[in-house]
């Protein structure tokens, strides 16, 4: 799968595209960042797909999937239907993108999800019913001296008018107006092909700085007593690799707490 990183405006502007781009959808990464994700979309999925970009920043949501046409590179090859996550991180939508294939993979992507919505209406064959289950994400509040802000309080993000989705696009604004402050998350991408995992990229400073943490292994940054735990964690994901049909492919969510170390040490 491909991992992909938005901005919050309308068109949701590639910031970031993973190499694996090019062998899903025949882009290369350079292609991309800069230009509107929206317009990889399905044009008769577009208008959905911005009220599922909103709603996903305006809910501050994370580990929800969405069934969804992708354009191919190659004309011929025409729309691809895909499976793309979305978490909200601070102040950024992240995603990762793969091939939708029918299985265990995506019973298991989809038991693991907080959401599943079907926007093609290809994919109606994903549409699996979760009843009444609980969220597999653990409640975990992050107090506010540690995201170095405080939230407003809750009163001011009610008080402005709700707009309808028509005067929300009918000037296309830069950025979506009126949205309320977002988690202080952090997204780290890690080289799974090292043995200490070694940060590559790191999405904001709200928990690590930024060019402390850039290069270093990622377990410099886990407390020692945690560290064999979310060594476990990584490896079951280094283990997810590929699909039934061999192609890239992702193992669902998984979700987890342990303590973060700020001040960073030597794990090797």
């Amino acid at each position: 799968s491909k991992v992909g990183i938005v901005d919050f405006s309308e068109d949701a502007v590639w910031l970031y595209c993973s190499n694996s781009v090019t062998e899903l959808l025949g882009w290369e990464p350079a292609e991309l960042v800069g230009t509107p994700s929206i317009d990889l979309t399905h044009p008769d999925e577009s208008a959905a797909i911005r009220r599922l970009h909103y709603d996903t920043i305006t809910q501050d949501k994370a580990a929800v999937l969405a069934y969804l046409r992708l354009r191919h590179k190659d004309p011929l090859r025409g729309h691809i239907l895909c499976c793309v996550s979305r978490t909200i991180v601070h102040t950024v939508t992240v995603g990762s993108v793969s091939f939708a294939q029918p299985g265990p993979k995506a019973m298991h992507n989809a038991s693991t999800a907080q959401e599943v919505q079907i926007i093609s209406p290809t994919a109606s064959n994903f549409q699996f019913r979760r009843w009444n289950d609980p969220s597999p994400m653990p409640p975990c509040h992050v107090p506010d001296n540690l995201a170095g802000r405080s939230n407003p309080p809750a009163a001011s993000l009610g008080s402005a008018q709700p707009l309808s989705m028509d005067d929300l696009f009918a000037n296309r604004p830069t950025s979506y107006p009126q949205l309320a402050a977002q988690s202080p998350r952090t997204l780290l991408i890690l080289n799974r092909f090292s043995i200490n995992c070694n940060v590559e990229y790191c999405s904001n400073d709200c928990v690590l700085p930024t060019t402390a943490i850039m290069g270093r292994p990622f377990y410099d940054f886990v407390a020692p007593k945690d560290e064999s735990l979310v060594r476990s964690w990584i490896d079951a994901c280094k283990s997810w690799g590929v699909n039934e049909r061999g192609q890239p492919s992702d193992g669902g969510f998984g979700f987890g707490k342990f303590t973060v170390y700020i001040p960073g040490r030597d794990s090797r």
